[in-house]
């Protein structure tokens, strides 16, 4: 009898209303019509953080979440960050506020929710981040984060085993990892990949 995939929860964070803080969700809503492997699951997260909790309390191996993240780079920079294990990102007299969270908060909360219940975290969370250029109130992305989103749909697939039939070109990339160009556009021009335990 064949083993069942590992299961995967790729999650897309952010607000609709906030300019380039819709990366995530953007990009999460592009990634079924890209193709993905069995197993993978695709959740619009915006801005439910304590369901987004509570959905990884569900037995998954391997947690990507996708979101606006800014680390200094030029916008449009994607960001491939190793969040080590949940629950250790969590922020001393952090306020829970179930319409906005930010992902780290919502790791501290899974990691004490699994504490509570006996539950057992992802065994792998990855993010994929791109750097904003606008997180004012209005709608729609910024170009340079647009043109982003097809890469990061590629480093996503690659992330969970659906690099095989890729929809842009790839290049090469570090720690196993995938870089990916936009058609002959090459967006962003690096890739940054690390290990946080804090990427926000």
């Amino acid at each position: 009898m064949t083993a069942p995939p590992p299961r995967t929860l790729v999650a897309g964070v952010g607000n609709i209303f906030l300019g380039d803080d819709a990366f995530g969700v953007e990009t999460v809503r592009r990634l079924p019509r890209a193709g993905l492997p069995a197993g993978v699951e695709v959740l619009e997260a915006g801005v439910r953080g304590v369901d987004l909790a509570y959905r990884l309390l569900d037995g998954y191996d391997t947690f990507v979440l996708v979101d606006a993240t800014a680390r200094g780079g030029a916008p449009g920079t994607l960001y491939v960050l190793d969040a080590g294990e949940c629950g250790t990102a969590a922020s001393p007299g952090a306020v829970l506020d179930g319409h906005r969270m930010t992902p780290d908060a919502v790791l501290a909360l899974l990691g004490t929710l699994c504490a509570g219940t006996g539950g057992t975290p992802p065994r792998r969370v990855v993010v994929v981040g791109c750097e904003p250029a606008d997180v004012g109130e209005g709608m729609g992305l910024s170009p340079a984060v647009e043109a982003a989103v097809p890469a990061a749909v590629g480093l996503v697939r690659g992330l969970v085993g659906a690099a095989d039939e890729p929809a842009a070109g790839a290049v090469g990339g570090t720690d196993g990892l995938p870089l990916w160009q936009d058609g002959d556009r090459a967006v962003p021009d690096a890739v940054t990949h690390e290990r946080s335990t804090s990427p926000w």
